[in-house]
């Protein structure tokens, strides 16, 4: 027995000061792992904390970074699946022929995992089992001589550890009782899009300190971002950390609404208070009683509504149309929007006084190209999502790959990103299937997939033109003096232009009119090549003067 694999008392006093003095989960964390390391000589430990049947990466060493982006499924990883069902520490066979979770992943070493050591801890508290601390050695056998009372201690340490950030974060969260999902709007609402915010950047952390600050409170709360930084995602976590968690969360895009219909989706109606209503309708507003509501696409709403919606927020009253009486309603109202709302009322498309009602708080949700670091993460994320859609026994992202992904601006942020990795996957699961007469779409077992960068297509640098950025992108890049080019000409550019909106606006038609020409006049292929929603196309070419007009010739259209 070496000494090296006996932890001693002097590690557990220091490890004990440690847990007393650090501040963070992560920083508690990090020297859990690094007295293992320190007691037990290993290439790689990871903890995990069960959240049902999913494995969450809370800290590692010595594999690649994205792994804490990744979510395990329990029952698809043979390997965890023995660890949870014991409460004692389970040690693989060296030849075991189970797939290992972590292959492709180790820091320094490509391709299939060799014959190694690995070794699963469960992580019990109060007699339930809430994670999981992995082991495993490039040494075979390396944990065969440990003995029992080592791996007890290091259980019970990283038990307590997870136990009491877990303890931490639901107090911090005011989560600790059961949540129940009312209505079937508030079941779509969670579940869309997925779950949790995810990235360590400095301005995610920002974001998240700001939620957790405002997430009690009942203030009307304005989401801006740019499309596709997931504001949706913004507004799910606001509702699950407010006192309003119990009750229903309603969702609403004011883009894809008709016009002559928005008062009565948001207020409901009588039957026979206009031509079609055969039957009563209860609002958005009465299906939120109690709870959230979300607006999404704010700065779509027509003027006309966006009054009728103030008188709501001020008041908490609503009239269905056809009705004459005043219903009272308590509903939270967060909003979200692509646009920048203080230039929308200079420009008087907004109210103003709708615009200060509903940015009581603010909330600036950080584009990816600005979350330094959070990309290996999301791309790790949306890699362990595919390869569960796809059936694949691993699928992993080359080093180069995940140059190509850091190195890339993602104007599209994370939906892009999702998007990329998704295609990605699939051309590498297809290639990898043609390369090795896998023709019946099965994989043996052990085999990776592994995503490349002539799988990502062409990531090419963000734009550096403004005139070809959204508001966002463009006040973004020209306050980080990231914009090139002789500024004189700029000027000059903008002067024959009559200034940045108008010059915006010139461009969006010519975009706009270049997508219906090469798709015949067929504004939902049109807005698929643009990447944006087809009410959103035409709402905006209506603002723009821009139509479709259909000719018939010779008695063919």
């Amino acid at each position: 027995m070496s000494p090296a694999n006996q932890i001693s008392h002097n590690a557990l006093l220091q490890l004990a000061i440690d847990m007393a003095n650090s501040l963070s989960a992560k920083d508690r964390f990090d020297r859990l792992l690094n007295t293992v390391r320190g007691s037990i000589q290993c290439d790689a430990v990871v903890l995990l904390q069960r959240n049902g049947n999913l494995l969450k990466p809370l800290a590692q060493k010595g594999l690649t970074a994205d792994v804490l982006g990744r979510r395990f499924t329990i029952d698809s990883q043979p390997r965890f699946q023995q660890i949870c069902q014991t409460n004692i520490p389970t040690r693989f066979q060296t030849h075991c022929d189970l797939p290992d979770p972590y292959d492709g992943m180790l820091q320094g070493h490509r391709g299939d995992l060799p014959v190694h050591a690995c070794m699963g801890l469960p992580l019990m508290a109060d007699q339930q089992l809430i994670g999981v601390l992995t082991l495993d050695s490039m040494t075979p056998g390396a944990f065969d001589e440990i003995p029992e009372y080592t791996l007890e201690v290091i259980s019970a340490m990283a038990a307590a550890s997870l136990k009491t950030a877990m303890l931490l974060q639901h107090l911090e969260d005011d989560s600790a009782h059961t949540r129940h999902v009312i209505t079937e709007l508030t079941r779509e609402a969670l579940t869309k899009d997925g779950g949790e915010l995810i990235g360590d950047s400095s301005e995610m952390q920002q974001l998240k300190r700001e939620l957790a600050l405002v997430a009690p409170s009942d203030y009307a709360i304005l989401i801006e971002g740019e499309t596709g930084v997931g504001k949706e995602l913004v507004a799910r976590t606001l509702h699950e950390q407010s006192n309003r968690a119990d009750g229903p969360l309603v969702y609403v895009n004011c883009a894809a609404i008709p016009e002559n219909l928005i008062e009565s989706e948001l207020f409901g109606h009588v039957k026979g208070a206009f031509t079609g209503a055969d039957r009563d309708r209860v609002g958005k507003f009465s299906l939120a009683d109690g709870g959230t509501l979300f607006l999404d696409e704010i700065g779509e709403l027509p003027l006309v509504a966006q009054s009728k919606l103030l008188r709501a927020l001020q008041n908490q009253e609503i009239q269905p149309v056809g009705r004459d009486s005043i219903s009272h309603v308590d509903v939270r109202v967060l909003a979200a929007t692509n646009r920048i709302l203080q230039q929308e009322v200079a420009a008087k498309r907004f109210r103003a006084d709708l615009y200060h009602r509903l940015s009581v708080y603010p909330v600036k949700v950080p584009p990816l190209r600005r979350r330094h670091g959070d990309v290996a993460l999301l791309a790790g994320y949306f890699a362990e999502q595919s390869r569960r859609r796809l059936g694949l026994a691993q699928l992993i992202i080359d080093s180069q790959a995940h140059q190509a992904l850091q190195a890339y601006s993602w104007p599209g942020n994370v939906r892009e990103l999702e998007h990329v990795m998704g295609r990605a996957a699939l051309i590498a699961n297809a290639e990898y299937k043609q390369g090795n007469k896998l023709l019946s779409g099965t994989q043996r077992r052990g085999d990776i997939t592994c995503i490349q960068c002539h799988h990502l297509g062409e990531l090419v640098s963000s734009f550096t033109d403004p005139m070809t950025l959204s508001s966002f992108e463009a006040e973004d890049k020209i306050s980080n003096g990231e914009v090139a080019g002789d500024a004189s000409s700029v000027s000059l550019t903008l002067a024959s232009s009559q200034g940045l909106k108008e010059s915006t606006e010139q461009f969006q038609q010519q975009l706009i009119l270049q997508a219906l020409t090469q798709y015949e006049g067929n504004w939902a292929a049109a807005a698929r090549e643009l990447k944006m929603d087809r009410a959103n196309l035409v709402r905006l070419a209506k603002r723009l003067g821009l139509q479709v007009v259909k000719k018939i010739h010779n008695g063919n259209v």
